[in-house]
C-alpha cells in the first residue's frame, strides 16, 4: 500500500478514537470521523474523474472540506490549488488558465462568484455534497486500483506573485509536506496535546503548513475559524484553551487593540508564532509582557514554509530575529556572485531542505530554483550565535549614491514609536543619488506628526544617507493575505502623491 499525507489521518484515527481532530463553528470531528469523511470523499472524487495529477482547485474561506479535498486529493495522487478569495475575477481566471484546472469546488460564501470565474473554460465546478459526511455516499470505498498518491506526488499547487504578470504556481509534494511537519513540530515542540487556533487562511501555506498540518500530523487538536476576527479569536483563546496559533503583525496589532484584550486569560499559551515580515518589536514586548513568547518562522510559499525559525527558550531573549537553521534545513547567505558572505555581513538566503517545493509548475529553469537551492531574494545577517537577521528583500534594498540602505533597519526604528502604527521604506529614483529612501507611515488613530517629527526620531540613530527624504503620510498600507506590505502597489503611487502638501523633499 502506498503511503501518502493522508495515512497520519488513518494512523491516529487507529491510535486515538475518541481524540478530537478539529473543532469549526460548533462542529467536532474526530480522527476517526475525519478518517471516514476522507474515504468516503475519496470514492467521490474517482468516481467523477478525477485521476493523478488533475488540478482541483478550491474558492473559500477556511473550512475543514478543504483538508478533507486535500487528504482524499492526496489519496489519488492529484493536486489542490487552493485560491485566494480576495484576489479579482481576472486573476482567478488567469490562475486556473495557467494552472490548466478542470474541476473547483466553492463554499457557500462564494457560490455566485464561482461560475463566473470558469466561462470561457473547461473546468467543472463541482458540487459541495462530495465532500460531505460518509452517510451522504453510503459510505462507498473506493477501488484500490485508483489510489496512486504516494509520498512523490505532488499534492498542493500554491500560486505566489510573479512578475510581468506572470504568475507562479509552487508545486509540493506529499514528502515535502511531511518534513515540512518535521520542521514545523521541531520548532514548536509540537505534541498530540496541544491545542492549535487556527485563524489565517488556509489558501496559503502560512495557515496550512506552519500549524494545521503539523498539528494533525502530531495528533494535536485544531479549532478553525473561518477567517480572523481579533474578539473571536480572544474568545476562543481562553473557552478552548488554545496552547498555539500562528499570528502576523496586522493580526497581533488587531488582538491588542481589542476591548477585551486586557482582560483575556492568555495563560494557556505556551507560544504564538508569527509568520509573513518581521514583527515591530513593540509588539513582540506587548505579549511578552503577557507571559506569551513570540516565535518567528521565516520561510516562503516555495519553501513549505519552515526553514528558519526561532523557538520558545530563545523568542524573549532575542526578539526580532528570524531564529536558527530549521532541523532538516540547510541555509546559506550568498553575495551577488554566489559566494558564501562571512559571519555578520549581509547576504541573500538561499534554502534546501527535503520540505522545498518540487519546482514551479510549467516552468522547471526558473532562475530562483537552481541545483537544489531556492533563491529566496531576501537579504540577512547571521550573528555568531548562528540567529539570521533578516534586513529586507533584495529587490528592496536601495542603492542611494554608491551606499546600501535596508529598509527594515529604518522600519523597525519608526515603528517603535507609539505614535505609528505601521511603515513601509521604499527607494524612490532619483537624478542626483539613484535612488533615496521614502517612508510611507500609518499612524495611530488619533496621533498627529508632521514629516519633520518623523525625522526627528531617526536623528542620531542611523546614517544621514540612510535618512528618507520624503515622509508621507496614508490611512493604511496595501498588503498581502498574510500582511505583507504590497511595496510594488506604493512605489506606483509615489509619483501621483509626490506633490502633495507635507511631503516635500528634504533638502
Amino acid at each position: 500500500m502506498a503511503m501518502n499525507l493522508s495515512r497520519i489521518i488513518e494512523r491516529h484515527a487507529q491510535f486515538s478514537p475518541h481524540k478530537l481532530a478539529l473543532h469549526w463553528h460548533g462542529q467536532d470531528i474526530t480522527y476517526p470521523m475525519l478518517w471516514q469523511q476522507i474515504e468516503a470523499a475519496t470514492a467521490a472524487l474517482a468516481q467523477t474523474g478525477i485521476r493523478p495529477g488533475d488540478r482541483v482547485a478550491w474558492l473559500g474561506l477556511n473550512d475543514p472540506r478543504m483538508l478533507v479535498l486535500l487528504f482524499a486529493l492526496a489519496r489519488i495522487g492529484a493536486m489542490l490549488l487552493p485560491l485566494n478569495y480576495r484576489l479579482a475575477e481576472e486573476e482567478h481566471r488567469q490562475i486556473l488558465a495557467h494552472a490548466d484546472v478542470h474541476w473547483m469546488f466553492a463554499d457557500e460564501h462564494h457560490a455566485d462568484a464561482a461560475p463566473q470565474l470558469l466561462q470561457g473554460n473547461s473546468c467543472a465546478l463541482l458540487a459541495l455534497s462530495l465532500l460531505q459526511a460518509p452517510a451522504a455516499h453510503g459510505g462507498a470505498l473506493v477501488n484500490p486500483a485508483l489510489l496512486a498518491g504516494d509520498d512523490r506526488s505532488p499534492v498542493l499547487l500554491v500560486y505566489t506573485s510573479g512578475t510581468a504578470g506572470r504568475p507562479k504556481g509552487a508545486m509540493h509534494t506529499q514528502a515535502g509536506l511531511l518534513w515540512n511537519c518535521v520542521n514545523a513540530s521541531h520548532a514548536q515542540e509540537l505534541s498530540a496535546d496541544d491545542h492549535v487556533l487556527t485563524v489565517l487562511p488556509l489558501f496559503h501555506v502560512g495557515g496550512l503548513c506552519i500549524q494545521t498540518l503539523p498539528a494533525l500530523h502530531a495528533g494535536a487538536t485544531v479549532t478553525l475559524h473561518r477567517r480572523f476576527e481579533p474578539g473571536a479569536w480572544l474568545a476562543d483563546v481562553q473557552a478552548r484553551r488554545a496552547s498555539l496559533s500562528v499570528m502576523v503583525p496586522a493580526t497581533l496589532r488587531a488582538v491588542m487593540a481589542h476591548p477585551e484584550w486586557a482582560g483575556c486569560d492568555l495563560t494557556s499559551l505556551r507560544m504564538l508564532v508569527a509568520g509573513s515580515s518581521v514583527v515591530p518589536r513593540a509588539l513582540l514586548e506587548a505579549f511578552h509582557a503577557r507571559g506569551v513568547p513570540v516565535g518567528q518562522v521565516y520561510g516562503a510559499t516555495e519553501t513549505g514554509p519552515v526553514s528558519i525559525y526561532l523557538r520558545r527558550e530563545d523568542a524573549m531573549r532575542v526578539p526580532g530575529s528570524a531564529g536558527k537553521a530549521g532541523l532538516h534545513v540547510q541555509v546559506r547567505l550568498v553575495d551577488t556572485q554566489g559566494d558564501d558572505v562571512a559571519c555578520g555581513e549581509v547576504g541573500e538566503i538561499w534554502i534546501q531542505a527535503p520540505n522545498l517545493m518540487q519546482g514551479y509548475w510549467q516552468a522547471p529553469d526558473h532562475p530562483a530554483f537552481q541545483q537544489g537551492w531556492f533563491h529566496s531574494g531576501d537579504l540577512a545577517r547571521q550573528d555568531g550565535e548562528g540567529f539570521y537577521w533578516v534586513v529586507g528583500r533584495s529587490t528592496d534594498m536601495i542603492i542611494s549614491g554608491g551606499e546600501n540602505i535596508y529598509p527594515a533597519e529604518i522600519e523597525n526604528l519608526l515603528v517603535a514609536s507609539s505614535a505609528i502604527a505601521e511603515v513601509a521604506v521604499l527607494g524612490q529614483k532619483d537624478p542626483t543619488w539613484g535612488e533615496v529612501a521614502v517612508a510611507v507611515v500609518v499612524l495611530v488613530p488619533g496621533a498627529q506628526l508632521t514629516e519633520q517629527n518623523v525625522l526627528a526620531l531617526l536623528d542620531g540613530r542611523i546614517a544621514r544617507f540612510k535618512m528618507p527624504r520624503r515622509v508621507l503620510f496614508r490611512d493604511n498600507l496595501p498588503k498581502t493575505a498574510l500582511g505583507k506590505v504590497q511595496k510594488s502597489i506604493l512605489l506606483a503611487a509615489l509619483d501621483d502623491v509626490g506633490s502633495a502638501a507635507g511631503n516635500r523633499p528634504l533638502t
